[in-house]
């Protein structure tokens, strides 16, 4: 048994600490010394927190290390200083936080020149990170006196230990007042103008996109901890700004001045998705789109549609004219003219202001008949998914929508004195059977089926569906009763012949051969469980989770008395499980024929 041997031992650090000149050093080079910091060895905690001892272990995580030391060693005691500081123990915590002097080291680390190394950046963003958390009110108190933080920190954006300073300053101060009075503080910094000014052309990319994805953070935990607070709690300052009209105009103003790089489009743009996401109860997607009853949780502000509306020509612009870009070889061949994440993402933003119903944005999306330039690249980049997959959400949107009669669906009608584009100026359904009959030829004479037509499939048959049921049944009757007469028969006979067999080929039949009664499930059924199960993995970890998941305890009462322990007896004789034993494979053959002719008994 296991309690017949000694396994306890004694850490070597304990033998270390007996002697008067071990050094901080001797201790970081054994392999528990992490270990015993978290088992809160208080012989080792001491003398941690000695003054000198924490003077060298902030020097270790701000000081370069030597260059001609071995590289997998360099930043070995670098990064094991960091995780002593940071063991969130309250000796080591109490006396970082409270030594301003050692705050001071830390803060110097700022005031290099970038770039600032990487390894070193992050041990500092983790070390101040844990203080903010711990010790909130000194290193904040600290943090405020430092005229030049914020820019220091912005000076050094391009490493990304940077941008999770912002965010833990954002989302880790607690309790509410405190945090109200950091959130007005970074407000009174200009923090969310001078991130802005970042994404311009002249600027480094890497700053670009650092400074970009901390707005987009900065949004989703502004809107999390909103959600999460009282009404009567003090509006965020920060969302507040990022939400005017003033700075989603700044944005802009910043994408397009000057030479248009992609780089500066593409960050740009993911901001102003970001500001245009809406919460979603259920799946992602189509899942949403094609639901009736879809409703958002978190209304899209105005102001930044506003915003966006008199910059829709820049956006349609980018799709005739994107930023050059070379030739790429791909697996389908030389592409000459690639598409370009430029391009890419104008597409994903009209997706989402398409998705907002907002009625001046959409009319004016059909004045610059973008969708119409969307369906071109959609059929010329027929094998860019990422493409056809925002083009397909277009077209959902458009149909999907539900409002009120008097207002008009976006894409279906606009002006009086404009033909509803989506179906005429656009021409869906004539593409639609166009390109289906050129992929037949192409298929036909031996080529590959497009990659574009699984997209294709699923907007043609959208566009059945919203036929049968749905808010714009009626006008999508009537737009395609106006077809010309070949097309309208060639839509019928394309309904009724091409696109029906094309959906019986898609759908899996989920039982083939089994026809037991517990596994033929109706479609509602089906449908009904697949729910079920998306609501059980998007459902939030909350506190209780853990208690309502798995079995009760009363499951299993009624069969405690069956269960029998049996107690070990040391002066039975052990079996050695390493002696070599003959295996009989006869009485498991025996067996194993015997099961299978009882299976064949019950099966004829």
């Amino acid at each position: 048994m296991f309690w017949k041997f000694d396994l306890h031992t004694t850490s070597h650090i304990d033998q270390l600490l007996d002697r008067e000149d071990v050094t901080l050093r001797e201790l970081m080079e054994e392999d528990d010394v992490l270990q015993e910091c978290k088992a809160q060895n208080r012989r080792l905690l001491l003398f941690l927190s000695q003054d000198h001892c924490m003077t060298e272990l902030v020097n270790l995580i701000t000081t370069e290390p030597p260059a001609d030391l071995e590289e997998k060693s360099r930043f070995k005691f670098p990064n094991i200083a960091c995780e002593l500081l940071t063991s969130d123990v309250s000796l080591i915590n109490d006396k970082l936080g409270g030594d301003e002097s050692l705050l001071e080291t830390l803060y110097h680390f700022l005031e290099q020149d970038p770039p600032l190394n990487p390894l070193l950046a992050s041990f500092f963003s983790k070390t101040i990170g844990n203080l903010i958390a711990r010790k909130t009110e000194q290193v904040i108190s600290f943090l405020r006196k430092k005229d030049g933080f914020i820019g220091l920190v912005l000076k050094h954006i391009d490493a990304s230990a940077m941008m999770d300073l912002l965010l833990r300053l954002i989302s880790c101060v607690e309790p509410a007042p405190l945090r109200q009075e950091v959130l007005n503080w970074l407000s009174e910094e200009k923090l969310i103008q001078r991130l802005t000014e970042l994404i311009h052309t002249g600027k480094d990319e890497e700053r670009q996109s650092n400074a970009s994805q901390t707005l987009c953070d900065i949004i989703r935990l502004s809107r999390d901890q909103a959600n999460q607070m009282q009404e009567n709690v003090e509006a965020d300052p920060l969302l507040a700004v990022l939400e005017s009209q003033e700075s989603v105009a700044g944005l802009l103003k910043t994408m397009f001045e000057g030479e248009r790089s992609e780089a500066s489009i593409v960050n740009g743009t993911q901001v102003l998705l970001t500001l245009l996401e809406t919460r979603r109860s259920g799946l992602e997607g189509l899942m949403d789109l094609y639901s009736q009853g879809y409703e958002r949780s978190y209304t899209v502000n105005s102001s930044i549609l506003h915003a966006i509306e008199p910059h829709l020509k820049d956006f349609q612009q980018l799709l005739l004219n994107p930023p050059k870009k070379s030739a790429i070889l791909t697996t389908v061949g030389l592409l000459e003219e690639p598409l370009g994440n430029a391009r890419l993402h104008v597409a994903r933003l009209v997706a989402a202001l398409l998705q907002t119903s907002a009625p001046s944005v959409c009319q004016e999306l059909c004045k610059l008949t973008t969708m119409d330039q969307l369906l071109d690249l959609f059929f010329k980049y027929s094998w860019n998914n990422f493409l056809h997959f925002q083009v397909e959400l277009c077209v959902a949107s458009i149909l999907n929508h539900s409002v009120p009669e008097e207002r008009p669906i976006p894409g279906l009608q606009n002006h009086e004195e404009e033909k509803p584009p989506l179906f005429q100026k656009c021409r869906l359904v004539q593409r639609i059977l166009d390109a289906w009959e050129e992929n037949d030829q192409i298929q036909a004479g031996g080529g590959a089926r497009r990659g574009n037509m699984g997209h294709l499939t699923r907007m043609a048959n959208m566009v059945v569906q919203n036929l049968e049921k749905g808010p714009v049944q009626s006008q999508i009757s009537d737009l395609i009763k106006e077809l010309p007469e070949d097309c309208r028969g060639r839509w019928e006979s394309f309904v009724d012949e091409t696109l029906r067999e094309t959906n019986r080929r898609n759908t899996v039949e989920l039982v083939s051969t089994i026809q037991s009664p517990s596994l033929c499930l109706s479609n509602t059924q089906i449908d009904t469980s697949f729910l079920a199960f998306s609501d059980y993995q998007i459902q939030q970890m909350t506190a209780n989770f853990v208690d309502q998941f798995g079995f009760n305890d009363e499951e299993f009462s009624e069969h405690d008395e069956n269960i029998k322990i049996r107690q070990f007896d040391d002066a039975e004789e052990e079996e050695d499980i390493w002696e070599e034993k003959e295996i009989n494979y006869a009485t498991q053959v025996k067996s194993r024929t015997r099961l299978v002719k009882i299976q064949d008994s019950k099966t004829k």
